[in-house]
């Protein structure tokens, strides 16, 4: 393939080398993606999209640094108390942004991690430092700007409470457009009315952790070293929890993942039975993006709370 001419002169002016290669990677709904080979060898992965969804990619990178930089102090803080171990979660850093006008096309530039196969211990490490990265803290829920989950805005208002934010930032505004567009009537909104009143009895006060936001099986990887990769973040402070229950959605996380987690910083008792609460969220969020499918699961949630 030939590169746009706008990333050809992105690697010229960042790298000083000319791309040499464009292949393209599977497994992106939202984006194109591919893989990047430069003359000197080194590789990159890219995202394309329309320059329109330009504000997708830089949410994405401000996510990705955040996640970065509290992942760098997670893992010069392993080092000091391990003498030497370099472990944790590895975050693809961001290389940048740049537009092709002429196609009409924003690309987000990242690292490129070689995929590996998990082997050993990776499970329990991944939640271990999934539990080291959920340790970073901010004075209030939600963040200081909004973002996006897949393809849909994320509003990340500043709450004191979780159960407001939760309802405020989270459950409302899926709701509300999920509603819109025919999915839901009467009596889930009563239901969601109902559960609204008694979320303070349901849902345990912690403060609020640094969380990826869209944490299920497909959006983390292995690399070559056997380290867990985070990578497509919605990122916001929130309940922990909230990012437990979403690993449990659809799969992809072994028994080791769980236990290593609650080794590192255990949950609070009766999370099993607060897990639906959270998953409205992600269940929400499917429905808008993927139809009906997912509504009578939601409602079914709503109806028992």
């Amino acid at each position: 393939m030939t590169p746009p001419s706008a990333l050809q002169d992105f690697f010229r002016e960042h790298a000083g080398h000319d791309v040499t290669d464009l292949t393209p990677v599977g497994g992106g709904c939202i984006n194109d993606t591919m893989q990047v080979s430069l003359e000197n060898g080194s590789r990159f992965f890219v995202k394309q999209n329309r320059i329109s969804l330009r504000d997708m990619f830089e949410k994405e990178a401000m996510g990705l640094k955040i996640l970065e930089d509290a992942a760098e102090r997670d893992k010069t803080a392993e080092r000091d108390k391990t003498a030497g171990n370099s472990g944790g979660i590895r975050i693809p850093k961001v290389i940048g942004l740049t537009d092709d006008h002429d196609s009409g096309q924003a690309f987000l530039v990242l690292t490129y991690i070689e995929e590996g196969r998990p082997a050993g211990d990776f499970d329990r490490h991944f939640g271990r430092a999934l539990a080291a990265l959920h340790r970073h803290k901010a004075p209030q829920y939600g963040l200081d700007h909004d973002n996006y989950i897949g393809r849909l805005p994320q509003k990340n208002d500043r709450r004191d409470t979780w159960n407001d934010f939760f309802l405020d930032c989270r459950l409302e505004p899926q709701f509300a457009m999920a509603r819109d567009r025919g999915y839901f009537g009467g009596s889930a909104r009563q239901s969601l009315d109902r559960l609204a009143k008694r979320l303070t009895e349901l849902l345990p006060d912690e403060p609020p952790s640094l969380l990826h936001g869209d944490l299920w099986g497909g959006n983390y990887l292995c690399d070559g070293e056997n380290r867990p990769v985070l990578i497509d973040p919605a990122v916001f402070y929130g309940h922990r929890e909230a990012e437990l229950a979403f690993t449990s959605l659809f799969g992809g996380f072994g028994r080791g993942f769980y236990s290593g987690y609650e080794e590192e910083w255990p949950l609070q008792p009766g999370f099993p039975d607060r897990r639906d609460i959270y998953n409205l969220y992600p269940l929400l969020v499917h429905v808008n993006l993927f139809g009906g499918m997912y509504v009578s699961q939601t409602e079914a949630i709503l109806g028992r709370f």
